[in-house]
């Protein structure tokens, strides 16, 4: 007759959520990370947020190290302080991003839309997810003084750095030879090319902002300075490589 028993017993326990894995659930919340960060952040000491919540310091000492677990309506005193609401304490926090790219894992890419290319491209952001800019290194090769480079554009900005060689620009109605530790910030949505304009090839760093520029202030609205903004992105050159990262 016992054995029944046992059997149940065993059940009972298989069905019922143990407390070790009760407390590590409890830790990946990090409730007390996150309660000491708010309480630095508004630089007060536990004495002090002590005061405000009714709560010992040596209690919230041990909050603050996972030592014990605060009660809701702990958690809702310290909440209030901060002017947190309780979720605050429970959601999923944001991951950091970080992202190493290594020499030997990146692809390197011809110039897209054209039979000869003018240069080659590797990007250094393609392992992040929704990133806000593509990196790049990208490698300008010697050509044909007749050889006209095929102008592109996109919307945003577009920064680049001549790691090596001589590059030519031409931006618009500009046109300038940049040289080793040269460096140009630019309006991409204005037609532009590059070419190599030494006899060895030319190195740079390129940085392209895809997204929108931020709107103006309103008081620079009123000043009769709007700006439109461009539009969805229509990658050409070397942000097509963003399509295929």
């Amino acid at each position: 007759m016992s054995e029944p028993a046992t059997v149940r017993s065993e059940e009972t326990q298989k069905s019922q959520v143990d407390t070790e894995t009760t407390e590590r659930f409890i830790a990946e919340k990090h409730i007390g990370d996150r309660i000491k960060r708010l309480r630095l952040k508004k630089s007060m000491g536990l004495v002090e947020l002590g005061k405000h919540t009714g709560l010992s310091a040596s209690f919230l000492s041990q909050l603050e190290t996972g030592r014990v677990v605060p009660t809701l309506r702990n958690l809702a005193r310290i909440a209030m302080v901060f002017s947190k609401d309780l979720s605050y304490f429970f959601e999923s926090e944001p991951q950091a991003m970080f992202r190493i790219h290594r020499r030997k894992e990146r692809v390197r890419l011809p110039q897209t839309g054209v039979d000869e290319p003018t240069y080659y491209f590797e990007s250094l952001g393609y392992m992040v997810p929704d990133r806000h800019m593509d990196p790049y290194f990208a490698q300008f090769i010697p050509l044909d003084k007749n050889q006209e480079p095929r102008a592109h554009m996109h919307p945003g900005f577009e920064f680049l750095y001549v790691l090596e060689g001589e590059l030519d620009l031409r931006h618009g109605d500009h046109q300038c030879i940049l040289e080793p530790g040269d460096a140009v910030y630019f309006d991409a949505s204005t037609p532009h090319s590059y070419l190599c304009a030494g006899k060895k090839p030319a190195d740079a760093l390129i940085v392209t902002m895809h997204q929108p520029p931020p709107a103006q202030p309103v008081t620079l609205l009123r000043q009769g300075v709007p700006r439109a903004l461009p539009g969805s992105p229509a990658q050409v050159g070397p942000t097509e490589a963003r399509r295929k990262a």
